[in-house]
């Protein structure tokens, strides 16, 4: 019954904001700022515990990999999510930099009506196009509303399967046998972690029904409003800027190009690569972008 009148109260609140929007080819533009954790725990090498300082060079060369700016542009079928081109600065060299850059994310198209999910991802020099057919997350209504700028939004919480992509430089060892008996016991642990179920992650948003699309940044959609803010494992996206109905009209292109993969395909891709790189890194001095070339 609870849930009947959280539904019943949404819907009204619908009606009212999207009578508004009939008349017109509804669209907009959300910008959102994503911040990204990461456990600094994983660079520590041979055991021994990283200065403050360290942390804190490691963290700023870290920041542009870990803190970014998209743009969701939407009407009321489609939408893509794509970095900022304006803010995002260019990556080169080795190190970090080089190395993350190939796990940032590509535009991400949506197809609300058809359920498609297209995505343009470059890793490691070559082109893929990530391909699913859309499944809405089995989304749980709360009650709990907060303002979010100028809009009220309500809050809704799902389970996802984990995608994060966890990385950093393997720890140090000096003793060769010793460390043969770790690279065993990883790659054991590895074959055992394959067989496990997927990590399930709780997923927390808040949508406004004031802007009446099922839209949301990343892959999120299926609420009845617009996703203003997302938080997911160490992610958390939230919206800064909205643009509703610009006098130009917006371009939504779906990408075409790369070869064709589904999201477990390319998870499979990644983690290979980043299997390579630890090993390759194992052989070089322990410094990040040390060791073998990619």
């Amino acid at each position: 019954m609870k849930n009947i009148f959280i539904k019943f109260n949404i819907l009204i609140v619908m009606l009212l904001f999207s009578a508004s929007f009939q008349a017109q080819e509804f669209q907009g533009q959300a910008y959102y700022f994503s911040k990204t954790t990461m456990d600094m725990s994983r660079f520590n090498r041979g055991g021994g515990q990283m200065t403050e300082q360290r942390k804190k060079e490691i963290a700023a060369r870290l920041k542009s990999m870990l803190e970014k700016t998209y743009i969701l542009t939407f009407n009321k079928e489609e939408s893509i999510f794509k970095e900022d081109e304006k803010l995002s600065s260019p990556v080169s060299g080795r190190g970090f930099g080089s190395f993350g850059s190939n796990f940032s994310p590509g535009p991400q198209y949506k197809n609300i009506k058809e359920r498609l999910f297209l995505q343009d991802q470059e890793f490691f020099g070559k082109q893929f196009l990530i391909k699913e057919d859309m499944q809405p997350l089995e989304w749980q209504m709360g009650t709990e509303t907060k303002q979010i700028g100028q809009y009220m939004c309500f809050k809704a919480t799902a389970k996802k399967v984990s995608t994060n992509i966890e990385f950093g430089p393997p720890k140090r060892d000096n003793n060769k046998k010793e460390s043969d008996s770790i690279n065993n016991k990883d790659a054991k642990d590895i074959k055992e972690d394959n067989n496990k179920a997927p990590e399930m992650i709780e997923v927390v948003a808040w949508y406004t029904p004031q802007i009446p699309v099922s839209q949301g940044p990343a892959d999120y959609w299926g609420l009845p409003g617009l996703i203003l803010e997302v938080s997911a494992g160490n992610n958390t996206m939230l919206c800064s800027k909205i643009i509703l109905n610009p006098k130009e009209t917006l371009e939504i292109k779906a990408p075409k190009k790369g070869e064709v993969v589904t999201q477990l395909e390319y998870k499979e891709i990644t983690t290979k690569k980043m299997e390579e790189f630890r090993e390759s890194r194992g052989r070089g001095n322990g410094r990040p972008g040390g060791g073998g070339r990619h």
